[in-house]
């Protein structure tokens, strides 16, 4: 008996662990680390009156609910900073139907869920929960309005809504910059993907070194990608964790290696006979991109602007990436006990049952921001149809009882139980219009 559990806790252990070292070595890094300096420059770089002046009662709808709608983006917001937000706008002046707009929509558009769920499910899923919840949040969001009217928590402070600011044309090209980094990192077109020329380096790689990382299932790039994440994470610390009170030897060293990371997981790497690295059009991409972002923002930002556009990504990374790493850790545990055969049939399927079904896990088996991914990767691994995938993505930062229970005191039960229900009802149409449109494509 002794012996079957220790078999068994071994077995969860050893697949939580195989789990990690592939997502720590897998060319997600290409699209995490710009999502989290692009989550930083939307936080630091752009004024939130830059959103907030349209949300206001004075506002025309064609303006307030597109701008709700796309302020989760603007601001950078997650699961779990959107409830404060949400509550700030509505109790200070903005209609009730923007104001449930931009909390179902604003953890859905985040950069960086987004930009993960793309590289470790596919861009379909992505692009598809950016549209319909983009799409289906202003519908709740009229749909309260009609139901409840349009009125605001207290009377609007005009303050919040008045203020104007301006977003220099530096900034504009730098976060353009950064998608681009973010794209070419993750778009999957021979183009950027074929080798244009390939670099055999002298160094010879020692069996023995290359029989364990088999043994442990990496290659040479996963392993060192893994080693200058670690290294990264100390010259962070060192570097970026009071960056406000000024910049250091550190500093410099974490964007530097941040940078090298980037370079590293680039190309492709053979080592069949010795150390042959293909220069890609991604490497490439990588490498001018990269270099203008340097140049722009040595050149066009202020030294505290660089500091608090560090310190918030800093800030993002120390929030999230702990959280992404034991969620993918528990996923890989849990993919060891749950059946196939229990996902196959509750969810195996697109039917309306079914996507309701994607709809409940959202509700009982909440998970910060991005950590919804990997779990929604093992469901995938498991046999879940991408629809029903899709409407548990879309529910699962709206409908977690703490969310429900928090929403309930800003709103009142009456408005918070027809919002927990339109969600329900549009995440399983999003997932079940999704799975028929993958039938017919």
């Amino acid at each position: 008996m002794i012996e079957n559990v220790l078999a068994l806790v071994w077995q969860l252990l050893a697949s939580g662990w195989l789990a990690l070292l592939d997502y720590l070595a897998a060319h997600v890094l290409l699209c995490l680390l710009p999502a989290f300096f692009i989550a930083g420059a939307l936080s630091s770089l752009i004024p939130k009156e830059t959103v907030t002046r349209y949300l206001g009662p004075r506002a025309s709808k064609w303006i307030s609910y597109p701008a709700s709608a796309v302020g989760g983006f603007v601001l950078a917001v997650c699961s779990c900073t959107i409830l404060p937000l949400f509550a700030g706008i509505w109790k200070r002046g903005a209609g009730l139907g923007p104001a449930i707009t931009f909390l179902f929509v604003g953890p859905a558009v985040n950069i960086l869920a987004i930009a993960y769920t793309g590289a470790a499910i596919g861009m379909d899923i992505a692009l598809a929960r950016i549209l319909l919840s983009v799409l289906f949040g202003i519908g709740i969001g009229l749909i309260m309005a009609w139901l409840f009217g349009d009125k605001t928590g207290v009377e609007a402070d005009a303050g919040l809504f008045s203020q104007q600011a301006r977003v220099r044309p530096t900034i504009w090209v730098l976060f353009g910059l950064l998608v681009g980094i973010l794209v070419v990192g993750t778009l999957q077109v021979d183009l950027l993907t074929c080798t244009w020329f390939s670099v055999i380096l002298p160094i010879e790689i020692p069996a023995g070194l290359l029989a364990w990382l088999e043994g442990v299932h990496l290659n040479l790039q996963g392993a060192l990608l893994i080693l200058m994440l670690l290294v990264i994470a100390s010259a962070a610390w060192a570097g970026l964790d009071r960056v406000m009170k000024g910049f250091n030897g550190w500093t410099w060293a974490a964007l530097g290696l941040a940078v090298v990371t980037l370079l590293i997981a680039a190309p492709k790497v053979d080592i069949s006979s010795s150390l042959v690295v293909g220069v890609t059009g991604r490497f490439l991409g990588e490498v001018v991109l990269v270099g203008t972002v340097v140049a722009v923002a040595a050149r066009g930002l202020e030294r505290h602007e660089l500091a608090l556009w560090l310190w918030e990504t800093w800030k993002f990374v120390k929030q999230i990436f702990p959280l992404l790493v034991v969620g993918v850790f528990g996923a890989g545990m849990v993919k060891v006990i749950i059946p196939e055969v229990w996902i196959q049939t509750l969810a195996g399927r697109n039917t309306v049952w079914a996507n309701l079904v994607g709809v409940l896990f959202g509700v009982f088996m909440y998970f910060p921001t991005l950590v919804e991914v990997p779990i929604a990767r093992m469901f995938l691994d498991l046999g879940m149809h991408r629809g029903p995938l899709l409407a548990y993505l879309m529910a699962d930062p709206e409908l977690s009882l703490q969310s429900i229970l928090v929403t309930s005191k800003i709103l009142g039960p009456r408005r918070t139980w027809a919002y927990v229900g339109l969600v329900t009802i549009f995440s399983t149409l999003a997932g079940y219009l999704f799975g028929l449109a993958l039938a017919v494509l």
